[in-house]
């Protein structure tokens, strides 16, 4: 069976990098990979700025600074499901921070944009890397489903 996605997807600014529907197969086509739900799932996606992911970040997670990407995963405190959908969390992204990163790391802007949005899926999907061996599988899992998709480094 395949599985039903209801996502809502926000994007502020930076329209020539989000490629609305292009996003939403990928997130599909990576949830019916590495994620098996009975019930239709359901997921929260902003795309947004250096500031707003400051004034998130500073009310979230005490750290007064942008970052690339920040999730919210549900499962992890408790089951927080919405009616009738397995509820993931939410996914919020930089996209300044992308486009930085992607000068940084000699990337694509478009390479970059999908691994902080493959990092943030992973993490509704209860990977982390806080442990080092924890960072090596998520890191080996991430190439795995980048390099799926042909998002790779020389990009």
């Amino acid at each position: 069976m395949d599985l039903v996605l209801e996502m809502s997807l926000e994007i502020e600014g930076f329209d020539d990098l989000v490629n609305e529907e292009e996003i939403r197969e990928y997130v599909q086509k990576v949830l019916e990979k590495e994620y098996e739900s009975e019930a239709p799932v359901y997921m929260s996606l902003l795309f947004t700025g250096n500031d707003e992911i400051q004034v998130i970040n500073r009310e979230y997670r005490d750290k007064d600074q942008p970052t690339d990407v920040i999730s919210f995963a549900y499962h992890e405190t408790e089951d927080f499901d919405i009616g009738p959908y397995d509820t993931l969390g939410d996914i919020v992204i930089s996209l300044e921070r992308v486009v930085e990163q992607a000068k940084e790391y000699n990337h694509s802007d478009k390479r970059e944009l999908f691994y902080v949005l493959t990092h943030g899926i992973l993490h509704l999907l209860g990977y982390d890397h806080i442990e080092e061996e924890d960072k090596k599988e998520m890191r080996a899992k991430e190439e795995e489903i980048l390099g799926s998709f042909g998002y790779t480094r020389e990009m």
